[in-house]
């Protein structure tokens, strides 16, 4: 229906097997309750730059403003490859009238706050975000975004229902 409020989400988060593992982290609260009120926009950053499911797992390293994503057992380097994809991806959600989206918390590609970035010498600091959550954010500086974890919490969940329903009526004033 065209009046529902649209999210992106993480794919994994709505039961698609696109993680790294083969699996996904279903959440129930986003697909069947949110679900019946929005519609939803999947997008699973690794899948879509061309990374194969199941892959080698990830990591950020280096410095948390401009974190590189490394594979963790072979050491690629696929920063490249997912901010090439990613800076294409955030122009084409333009055209999805989104009024909000729901990151994978944690994830180097969709981690909003707090997301490991290990220093040179191996340590983790939990000071990144994931690398396509930080130029969505960038490229989409007004619209709410949250992490599934924190939607648990019945005060940031109740805020950021009113500011998508808040963005979708502005969008059609």
């Amino acid at each position: 229906m065209e009046n529902r409020i649209k999210l992106g989400v993480s794919a994994c988060l709505l039961g698609e097997n696109v993680r790294y593992d083969g699996d996904h982290k279903l959440d129930c609260f986003i697909r069947d309750t949110l679900g019946e009120y929005v519609d939803f926009v999947p997008v699973c950053p690794e899948v879509e730059c061309g990374m194969p499911v199941p892959r080698e797992a990830m990591q950020l390293e280096s410095n948390p403003e401009s974190p590189r994503l490394v594979t963790i057992r072979s050491r690629k380097d696929m920063s490249k490859q997912m901010l090439d994809w990613t800076a294409a991806r955030v122009r084409e959600l333009e055209s999805e009238g989104l009024c909000g989206y729901i990151f994978k918390s944690s994830s180097p590609s969709c981690g909003i706050k707090g997301v490991k970035v290990h220093n040179e010498k191996g340590m983790p600091v939990k000071k990144g975000l994931g690398l396509f959550a930080r130029a969505f954010m960038k490229h989409f500086p007004l619209l709410p975004t949250e992490d599934e974890n924190r939607l648990h919490d019945p005060r940031v969940r109740e805020n950021f229902i009113e500011s998508i329903f808040a963005i979708k009526l502005r969008n059609h004033v």
